[in-house]
């Protein structure tokens, strides 16, 4: 099967208090998004697409070492848009495709193949990388059903009482098939405050139509972690050296 991988790297990253864009922060002297770019090309995909925006020339100019193509996200209208920019990239391509964000630079290879493998054998048209945490507090949900696949996801803000009770979280890392991918984004819309076009949204048309969206755990927490903050960054350079 091919594999391609979007990496989401257009944003501004405010909260780390600096006009930097949020990728271009070093994590022990070297560019957060070049963690990323490793582990994608240690799943050797036919392409990676890096979807920029905030500060895109300087973005490309700290990544033109590896083998990308470049997709514009202007103005950045939220993670679903950002996907929706790398279609005609896309276009020729079929397979899965991965998703991964340039702020979150501790996954590991084993576990993203580990979730291409399943998505496979399950023969799902998504399937999203989890995390199982004591205090969820503040995380999407992941909901499974009888089978072991996913229900629902729903935010934080969202969820019932029972729901809230689930420990298990999106880590905002997928894969899926193309075609469907791309259907469904046409299809989901910007209804919420923040007018913005939110990536998760696609399986809700996928759960709708009755779809198979499966889910995996990944071994540890520490390797969906995102970066927002400065402290966050400080961190993960702790959680890379400890691993050398």
């Amino acid at each position: 099967m091919s594999l391609a991988i979007v990496i989401m790297a257009a944003g501004k990253g405010t909260r780390m208090k600096s006009d930097l864009a949020k990728v271009l922060h070093l994590l022990n002297r070297r560019p957060m998004i070049h963690y990323v770019l490793d582990v994608a090309l240690e799943l050797r995909p036919e392409k990676i697409i890096v979807v920029v925006g905030h500060q895109a020339e300087a973005v490309k100019a700290a990544t033109q070492g590896y083998r990308v193509e470049y997709a514009l996200q202007e103005p950045q209208l939220g993670t679903g848009h950002a996907v929706m920019q790398a279609e005609p990239a896309l276009e020729r391509f079929e397979g899965d495709v991965v998703v991964l964000s340039g702020d979150a630079p501790l996954a590991k290879a084993d576990t993203l193949s580990m979730l291409l493998d399943a998505h496979r054998e399950k023969n799902a048209v998504a399937t999203v990388l989890t995390a199982i945490l004591d205090d969820p507090t503040g995380y999407g949900r992941v909901i499974r059903n009888a089978q072991g696949d996913v229900a629902k996801m729903v935010e934080h803000k969202d969820a019932s009482p029972a729901e809230r009770a689930v420990k298990e979280i999106n880590s905002g890392v997928y894969v899926f098939d193309k075609r469907k991918l791309f259907g469904a984004l046409k299809r989901i819309t910007n209804d919420n405050a923040q007018k913005e076009y939110y990536l998760p949204d696609v399986f809700n048309v996928f759960l709708a139509e009755g779809e198979r969206v499966a889910a995996v755990v990944a071994p540890n927490f520490d390797e969906i972690r995102g970066v927002n903050t400065p402290e966050q960054l400080r961190e993960a350079e702790a959680i890379l050296l400890a691993r050398t």
